[in-house]
């Protein structure tokens, strides 16, 4: 085969390639709706929010997952995606109830909001039920999240199942911070986390470097979003970068916010 032969040939078997690549991608975009439908369809809403317009997908369960996005199209597809199953537009009057659930819940109001946890691990899931229960306007630590789950030397571990929370907001992830009580990451954005704690009353910048405060009156000390450390006159706190410290210098933890000792 002679030079431009050579060519040719190269040439109509790298388009063959392309071809065939192609026709296996389809082939697997096809699969993968054709198991979204065998499987089901959930479905969509959207809500106001403290970050603005996001997408709600919900299960028979409960709210499975919610974001934003660029369109409902986009935020369908992440669906699909993740779960295997379709969203169509809730218009049955159990959705628009439950929307009006998340919206009163997202709006600061304490209500009640179900979530879908099935398609997360079990350690998520302990994570993430114990993440729920974090007050509005309070703060809790990675160890401490980590201990109350079960795993206390899982800190780590902590802030992945937080950076995958399927569903913020709804279950506040931005309420757990990093074990020096600065704010950290977060799946919208830090400057978005800084924003949802600051708008619930939360002293950020106080927390950074000493995020407990004890007080020698009754030698207890808590984090500085507990109820209780923010009773406590400002002549009579001392500060303190983590638990382990306090306890050192002879305070013991409370009994409501259960400070824990980072593992």
């Amino acid at each position: 085969m002679n030079g431009e032969g050579s060519r040719r040939f190269g040439e109509e078997r790298a388009l063959g390639l392309l071809r065939d690549a192609g026709k296996h991608l389809g082939a697997m975009r096809e699969g993968l709706v054709e198991r979204a439908l065998t499987r089901g369809t959930d479905r969509l809403f959207t809500c106001d929010s403290p970050l603005g317009e996001v997408y709600v997908g919900v299960s028979e369960r409960g709210v499975r997952l919610l974001g934003r996005a660029a369109s409902p199209e986009e935020f369908a597809r992440r669906y699909r995606e993740r779960f295997g199953r379709l969203l169509s537009w809730g218009t049955d009057e159990s959705t628009r109830a439950l929307a009006r659930r998340v919206a009163t819940a997202l709006a600061g109001e304490k209500v009640e909001v179900p979530a879908d946890l099935s398609g997360t691990t079990p350690f998520q899931r302990r994570v993430l039920e114990v993440v729920k229960g974090i007050p509005r306007g309070e703060v809790r630590s990675y160890a401490w999240v980590a201990r109350e789950a079960g795993s206390p030397k899982a800190s780590r571990a902590v802030g992945t199942v937080m950076a995958s929370n399927p569903v913020p907001l709804v279950i506040p992830c931005h309420r757990v911070i990093k074990n020096d009580g600065t704010t950290g990451n977060y799946a919208f954005g830090a400057e978005e986390k800084v924003g949802l704690l600051e708008g619930e009353g939360v002293p950020v910048s106080e927390l950074a470097g000493s995020p407990y405060l004890a007080t020698p009156t009754t030698g207890i000390f808590c984090h500085a979003t507990c109820p209780n450390a923010r009773r406590i006159k400002p002549e009579n706190r001392r500060r303190f970068r983590s638990a382990q410290a306090a306890i050192e210098a002879g305070y013991r933890p409370c009994r409501v916010c259960r400070p824990a000792v980072a593992g």
